[in-house]
């Protein structure tokens, strides 16, 4: 790929998309996930990692048992 192509306004375009993919993700909660497998990889490879299904049921009931801990709308 040459400099032009990277710098050009194609790859500002990219970056930006790219930016705002990431932004959207981390405030959303929905990079909570590969966060917590890359950091349970990272600590024990050998250990078994929750499905997304059961990574979410946890971190929704450990938001609901104490409101204030995080935001709750009722």
């Amino acid at each position: 790929m040459s400099a032009s192509v990277a710098t050009g306004p194609g790859g500002r375009l990219r970056r930006a998309v790219g930016w705002v993919r990431w932004y959207v993700r981390e405030v959303s909660g929905e990079a909570a996930y590969d966060t917590y497998v890359a950091h349970a990889r990272a600590c024990d490879p050998d250990a078994e990692v929750m499905t997304r299904r059961e990574f979410e049921r946890r971190r929704t009931d450990a938001r609901e048992a104490d409101p204030r801990d995080g935001f709750r709308c009722c």
